[in-house]
């Protein structure tokens, strides 16, 4: 069903191990209410009455809008046809008496009166709707946030990511400009076997961190899944692409992870990256192979480096699965 799209996508990426788990204890055949009881727990933020309720919000407040200019519309008619009988009334007239332009010039305030405590009115209303709209919008925009945050690291989650790495093959500018930073945690289920799955999730956050002070905002961080983050840039050569990854490398590196209430060190963390630039793949699903590939070579040849895809001769592509989902 549509709503469990997200769900499962969200289950499926690793980005909440949390959540993977608790559907896999609902069983192979989980009903809809224990699957919604999950979403509400997890996913509770993206819930899709707020984009109902917000569609009808917008849906009715837009109604009353209409119906404030339907009847604005009424009003300046009306104020129109007193205008065009009065000026006939002038026009058809000869003498004019004292009494007869007392009575017009009253009409006439009157109508204009009318006329502009009705828009005075219609102002009023208008800014109401539009201050709810702007609620509205307000609170959608909130959503979006929340719906592409990776909610363990804060950063970009697995769904921005793809769709920043298919922007590039959008235009000859993007791919000319365009690089993929792909980079790895060394050792991370060790972190967890030894202090906890708590303990990896602290370090994960800490790394995340340090990734998006250390680069540039113009860079799109993202956790694309366990311990694996991305970077996406663009106005870079391959000189300066190797360089944002080898500052990143360098800055978790010498980071301490060390708790200060007991003093337990849970270092050395260090990280694995390898990079590809745009033009050196067919488009997005290339591009991430490529760079996932020059992260492999890393990892073989010692893990803690850098390692372009350029660099790479064909006898480097193969992959030891079983070794890489270790570390």
């Amino acid at each position: 069903m549509p709503r469990n799209y997200e769900l499962f996508y969200e289950a499926a990426t690793g980005t909440n191990p949390k959540l993977a788990a608790a559907i896999a204890a609902l069983g192979p055949r989980p009903s809809q209410q224990a699957l919604d009881r999950v979403r509400g727990e997890f996913l509770a933020i993206a819930d899709h009455r707020i984009v109902e309720d917000a569609r009808e919000t917008i849906s009715a407040r837009l109604d009353e809008i209409l119906g404030l200019l339907r009847r604005d519309r009424s009003s300046m008619e009306a104020y129109g046809r007193i205008l065009g009988e009065t000026s006939d009334g002038l026009s058809r007239r000869g003498a004019m008496t004292r009494e007869f332009l007392d009575r017009i010039v009253s009409v006439m305030a009157n109508a204009t009166t009318s006329s502009i405590e009705s828009r005075t009115r219609l102002v009023g209303s208008m800014t109401d709707r539009s201050n709810e709209l702007k609620a509205v919008k307000t609170k959608l925009e909130e959503y979006k946030r929340l719906a592409d945050t990776d909610p363990l690291t804060q950063l970009a989650n697995r769904r921005v990511f793809d769709e920043a790495l298919a922007r590039i093959y959008d235009s000859n500018r993007g791919v000319a400009f365009g690089a993929l930073v792909l980079g790895d945690v060394d050792r991370f289920k060790q972190i967890n076997d030894r202090f906890g799955h708590p303990v990896g999730d602290r370090v994960l956050q800490v790394v995340a961190g340090i990734i998006r002070s250390t680069v540039k905002e113009d860079i799109l961080v993202a956790r694309t899944g366990g311990e694996e983050f991305a970077l996406v840039l663009s106005g870079r050569g391959e000189d300066a692409t190797w360089r944002v990854a080898e500052e990143v490398r360098k800055a978790i590196e010498e980071a301490p992870f060390v708790n200060m209430a007991n003093g337990v060190d849970y270092g050395p963390v260090t990280i694995s990256l390898g990079t590809c630039m745009a033009t050196q793949a067919q488009g997005a699903a290339d591009l991430y192979d490529k760079a996932d590939k020059a992260l492999y070579a890393s990892k073989n040849a010692g893990r803690n480096r850098v390692t372009r895809f350029s660099s790479l001769s064909e006898g480097d592509f193969s992959k030891d699965w079983l070794i890489y989902r270790k570390d």
